[in-house]
């Protein structure tokens, strides 16, 4: 359905770096799940007060919940989708974002509610009573909300969006407690155990679970996360296809929103080259990450010694130095500069974070293998944090 009413109402419809592609979508998906949300609340609730079904009605409000979700959802996209002005030169993108944490905030808010009427009713609970056409239109809910889950999760991986894969996951959490809810109808007829609270409680559990998890995935880009492997992977596969540059480092991504990522790296060039045809390499390169990686991108052009001998020799030397301390350390911006007592050898060293070992203490031990086999070398050493 999503994908005929895409083809419908949206044009260009598989353009999905676009930012006017990205907020119809939004709009669309939230629109068609408040429709079906609607309906699910309004179902469960008149057959869930019927049957005096506290884990029903409890259902039915978490439907409700997630139709006012999707509000909050089409609002983000419209406001995201604004373009920069003087008070936000980077754009609103990351607006998409705190609606994300509203929406986790409405689903914390729903599962205490719920929590505590759950409990409520298994302290004093009441006969249910049950009938085929209930579990029926529970069952349908599991359907519905399956394919819920089924079209946020793929539009959300193909226009990248962290507030859409979180109502995802709340509709597969949804398939979940409304199963749970099935099996509390249909036990609560052949006992008098308050199986009702016990689900509704269950129901509510799953509620603040996908709260929590949603908060968090939403929180994570507003502080600022590392960019995915993959990601740095086709940016280095990009700027390497770009010779004469032999390397890159210092590798920095700013996450503005969807759309708006800030790329800047330094890129190694052999230094004897011309300067005017190496800045218009760089220039070439930058142009060409931003069109393949939807992205603005600024390059460091970074001249290093390509033709000395005794300096390979060293760089050769200190990788397997670095890789014999812990494989996950890499070196960068290695220079070397002779001297008549002794030569300075200057890079900068790459710590993982979950690397324990201070910096002092990572200096003195490199410091020592390299003067094991080059007494002559002195190493002036620069920590520094890795892309991922």
């Amino acid at each position: 359905m999503i994908k005929l009413l895409s083809r419908i109402f949206i044009k260009d419809s598989k353009n999905y770096s676009d930012v006017n592609v990205r907020r119809q979508y939004g709009i669309l998906c939230g629109g068609f799940g408040i429709f079906l949300n609607i309906i699910l609340f309004a179902l469960k609730f008149i057959f869930g007060t019927i049957a005096a079904s506290v884990a029903m009605i409890a259902d039915a409000f978490n439907n409700l919940s997630d139709a006012a979700s999707s509000i909050v959802s089409i609002l983000g996209f419209k406001l995201a989708s604004k373009k920069p002005d003087p008070q936000h030169p980077f754009g609103h993108g990351r607006i998409e974002y705190i609606s994300g944490l509203i929406i986790s905030f409405l689903i914390l808010l729903m599962g205490f509610e719920l929590l505590t009427s759950s409990v409520k009713s298994l302290i004093h609970p009441e006969k249910t009573q049950s009938s085929v056409i209930s579990i029926v239109i529970m069952a349908i809910g599991i359907l519905i909300k399956f394919y819920m889950f089924f079209y946020n999760h793929t539009i959300a991986k193909k226009i990248n969006s962290v507030s859409m894969e979180a109502t995802a996951k709340d509709s597969l959490s949804d398939t979940i407690s409304t199963f749970v809810v099935i099996i509390s109808i249909i036990a609560g007829r052949f006992t008098s155990f308050p199986v009702d609270g016990i689900a509704g409680i269950i129901v509510a559990l799953f509620i603040l679970y996908t709260g929590y998890d949603s908060a968090k995935e939403t929180i994570r880009p507003l502080l600022g996360q590392p960019p995915s492997k993959e990601f740095v992977e086709e940016i280095e596969k990009e700027v390497m296809a770009h010779p004469p540059i032999v390397g890159m480092h210092d590798l920095v991504v700013h996450d503005y929103g969807p759309g708006r990522v800030m790329i800047s790296l330094h890129a190694e060039v052999p230094g004897d080259m011309d300067i005017f045809e190496l800045h218009d390499v760089i220039d070439v390169t930058e142009v060409s990450l931003a069109k393949k990686l939807n992205c603005s991108a600024t390059i460091h052009l970074d001249p290093i010694d390509t033709k000395n001998n005794r300096l390979a020799e060293l760089k050769k030397e200190l990788k397997e130095i670095l890789a014999k301390i812990n494989p996950e350390l890499s070196c960068h911006d290695v220079r070397m500069v002779p001297g008549i007592t002794h030569t300075n050898l200057i890079f900068d060293v790459v710590k993982p974070f979950f690397y324990k070992k201070n910096d002092e203490s990572l200096k003195t031990e490199i410091q020592n293998l390299v003067n094991s086999k080059y007494p002559d070398v002195f190493c002036a050493i620069t920590i520094d944090s890795p892309y991922v």
